[in-house]
């Protein structure tokens, strides 16, 4: 119960057994839990059919309609709090994270010292593979801008590819993360440092998907401009901070956290 990979999926009945085999084939004891949005074309179904081979590894949550990449995983953050899980992951079903690389990002959460660790494209060693030269300027562009407006220090704060450690996603108050989009992996590394996390980029090697249809979108891209210029005037009066019932060990941990961090926000 230490490492849950969360996995959202809409429409992915081509890649779902694939990946969900390499996750397992790593042979480190990963979890993993598979949001599906009420696909139509039974994505749901083959992950249920895989239930008998890998049990008690693999999960699955549905929901009705396409409801958001952000909720889908607050709704997964939400599941592993609950059952204890000491390291989060997000990961796409699609190949263009590496599941190989999920190793890379728990150990710098575990021993080297990071609470969040993202797979980033833009650090020394990082990359991206087989994208068209607007897609380069889009997410280049996006998180130079990302990182002019919020002052983060992160080169790659629209990466999907995360590891996070359980006493980060206790702390920060999910009410509080509005996007659902593009906007919603900035909004979350926004909240982690703001409350005083330390985050550490793994540089990988981005793929852009071989097999289903991508989920970009203009209006995903518009949400990413316009939601950087939210998420930091709305920091001035948005407390990300998750109240929280103090009697737990891990929720002292949380409260020493508070202490040393102060009201920064």
């Amino acid at each position: 119960m230490e490492k849950l990979v969360i996995i959202p999926t809409y429409n992915e009945k081509d890649n779902i057994v694939s990946i969900l085999e390499a996750v397992f084939n790593l042979k480190q004891n990963y979890h993993v839990l598979v949001i599906d949005d009420g696909s139509p074309d039974g994505t749901a179904n083959i992950v249920k059919s895989l239930f008998a081979s890998y049990p008690g590894q693999l999960f699955l949550e549905e929901r009705k309609g396409k409801l958001g990449l952000g909720t889908a995983y607050i709704h997964g953050f939400r599941w592993a709090i609950k059952r204890d899980y000491q390291f989060i992951f997000e990961m796409d079903a699609d190949f263009s994270h590496n599941p190989n690389d999920l190793e890379r990002l728990y150990e710098a959460c575990k021993y080297q010292g990071g609470d969040v660790a993202v797979g980033s494209r833009y650090v020394p060693g990082g990359k991206i593979e087989n994208w068209p030269f607007d897609r380069h300027l889009y997410s280049r562009g996006g998180s130079i801008y990302t990182r002019l407006i919020t002052w983060m220090p992160v080169k790659d704060p629209t990466a999907g590819f995360v590891c996070y450690k359980k006493e980060v996603l206790e702390t920060i108050n999910f009410d509080e993360i509005r996007f659902v989009g593009y906007a919603f992996q900035i909004e979350m590394k926004f909240a982690s440092w703001k409350l005083g996390f330390k985050i550490k980029e793994v540089p990988i090697v981005f793929v852009d998907r071989q097999i289903g249809v991508s989920k970009m979108s203009k209006g995903i891209i518009k949400e990413g401009v316009l939601g950087v210029l939210k998420i930091q005037w709305q920091s001035m009066f948005k407390n990300y901070r998750r109240r929280v019932n103090m009697t737990t060990t891990s929720n002292v941990k949380v409260r020493h956290r508070e202490e040393m961090v102060g009201a920064d926000n």
